[in-house]
């Protein structure tokens, strides 16, 4: 399939102004991020969508085609339908959102998104969900984390609603019939990368956030709320952000551990 991969990148950041720029063992944060995107087989071009000089300067060393867009659009997916459609690339099969402050993005997910387009031709969407090991003391506290979005799926792992609240609310559970064990599979942990058919992404940009989305601080519900077919690509890759400064030493072990 036709796909390009494309990376929002503010400047502006309100915990972290400069973000994409901050060095990650010597290296700045958004080319840790490009580096990984280019792996990806599926994606023929990764653009860097974003509002910055410094960052464009950055971007365009580390190979990304750069497109600038405007400093006030209202959130990243906007920042990627603005540069897909700048750059003329509306008429390509997948368009596949690439968060830009996760500097240990892998190819294989990247390649798996665009992969479900082609095995389900009638989704307009597709993201990534992580098993929860909920017979873990580390798999209840991620059901339980209101800062964690979890999914629960239909038949041929479609979306059926994401939630920061632990569901699906299991009444065997709460009436100590059944094992605590009970949402199984389920439910699985959301890992917040999104790959859109163009159409149904310009779609999306262009409806107001509804009711769910602004309850739930969750812009994918606005998706579901539209009647959007949302495949859930079952994966290990785990989403590890760069929100904070403090954030910085964490990925660098990480990236550490990795090298050994």
């Amino acid at each position: 399939m036709d796909s390009v991969g494309v990376i929002p990148a503010r400047y502006g950041s309100t915990r972290f102004p400069g973000k994409p720029l901050v060095k990650i063992a010597g290296k700045p944060l958004i080319t840790h991020v490009i580096d990984g995107a280019r792996k990806a087989k599926s994606l023929r071009e990764i653009l860097v969508a974003t509002d910055d000089e410094r960052i464009a300067k950055v971007a365009t060393e580390a190979g990304a085609r750069v497109v600038m867009t405007h400093p006030e659009l209202p959130s990243g997916t906007d920042r990627v339908w603005a540069a897909v459609e700048a750059s003329g690339l509306t008429g390509v099969d997948v368009v596949v959102n690439i968060q830009g402050d996760e500097p240990l993005i892998e190819a294989a997910p990247l390649d798996a998104l665009v992969a479900a387009f082609s095995k389900h031709a009638d989704i307009q969407m597709a993201t990534l969900g992580r098993d929860i090991d909920v017979s873990s003391k580390e798999g209840l506290e991620a059901l339980n984390s209101l800062t964690t979005a979890k999914i629960v799926l239909g038949r041929d792992d479609r979306a059926l609603y994401f939630s920061r609240l632990p569901i699906p609310f299991s009444r065997g559970v709460a009436l100590g019939t059944q094992a605590a064990n009970a949402p199984g599979r389920a439910v699985l942990k959301h890992v917040g990368i999104y790959a859109f058919r163009p159409a149904f992404l310009k779609q999306f940009c262009g409806t107001p956030p509804c009711e769910l989305e602004l309850l739930e601080g969750l812009e994918q519900l606005r998706a579901l709320y539209l009647g959007a077919k949302i495949h859930v690509v079952r994966t290990g890759h785990e989403s590890w952000g760069v929100d904070t400064p403090q954030d910085v030493e964490k990925i660098e072990k990480m990236l550490a551990s990795r090298a050994r």
